[in-house]
């Protein structure tokens, strides 16, 4: 099992780790990681391994077997071997980026409080696909309700409850196509804003910021149609 070193601090830009596995494919296992693996719409980390005057670049990261994170290299050469200690580097804007869309696109769903059915992340932009027969009549409002709620300079932090904590509050999913990971008993909640005044909380198990002000100011862009039901918005960063 990998520790996933970036759910206890998303800011953690290096750190050193043991190689535990190379997979068939030439996938570099660790005991522990920063690297975030591609899930929940967001793309895996990508970064660099040093050891021994060595260095290897990373191009993604991926879930694996079980509990494992998967690290794959830019070229399947040069691997380090079972047993290696090495210093991960994370391609940190990259990453900030990435944290940045995802904590706007939580905010997203609270100024669209509709059914989620889908999500992406890139470095630039982020969508959502909504349950949402009709585009909204007025964007620029929506956009400028989604801004105040960023300048609010809210917290972000992450809690855990129970799997039937969750199932006495199915209110905190949005999503209709992916719900929560189970089978560890135990369910990760991102919560934007204190007490009573919480924005969001909902189940999710990415990376963000600490406080809604790293974001800066966001646009939204093109909505589009896809399907009777389903609209997809756009979100970028400016």
């Amino acid at each position: 099992m990998t520790k996933l070193l970036f759910r206890d601090d998303a800011y953690l830009r290096e750190a050193t780790a043991m190689v535990t596995a190379i997979t068939e494919e030439g996938g570099i296992v660790l005991n522990r990681t920063v690297f975030y693996p591609t899930s929940g719409g967001q793309p895996g980390d990508s970064g660099t391994l040093r050891w021994d005057g060595n260095t290897l670049d990373i191009a993604t990261t991926v879930k694996g077997q079980g509990d494992d994170v998967v690290l794959l290299a830019a070229e399947p050469a040069g691997l380090p071997e079972l047993g290696t200690v090495v210093k991960q580097v994370l391609n940190w804007d990259r990453r900030h980026r990435h944290m940045r869309v995802h904590t706007a696109l939580h905010l997203l769903s609270v100024v669209l409080p509709l059914p989620v059915s889908g999500g992406a992340i890139t470095a630039e932009k982020g969508r959502l696909d909504f349950d949402m027969p009709e585009a909204p009549e007025d964007k620029a409002a929506l956009e400028e309700d989604l801004n105040r709620l960023i300048a609010c300079n809210m917290d972000v932090t992450d809690e855990w409850i129970t799997e039937d904590a969750l199932d006495a509050q199915p209110e905190l999913v949005k999503t209709m196509s992916v719900q929560p990971p189970r089978g560890n008993g135990q369910i990760r909640l991102v919560r934007i804003g204190v007490g009573a005044e919480t924005a969001d909380l909902q189940p999710c198990g990415g990376t963000h910021v600490a406080n809604t002000d790293e974001i800066g100011r966001v646009r939204l862009g093109k909505i589009e149609k896809k399907g009777r039901q389903n609209r997809r918005v756009y979100l970028h960063l400016e």
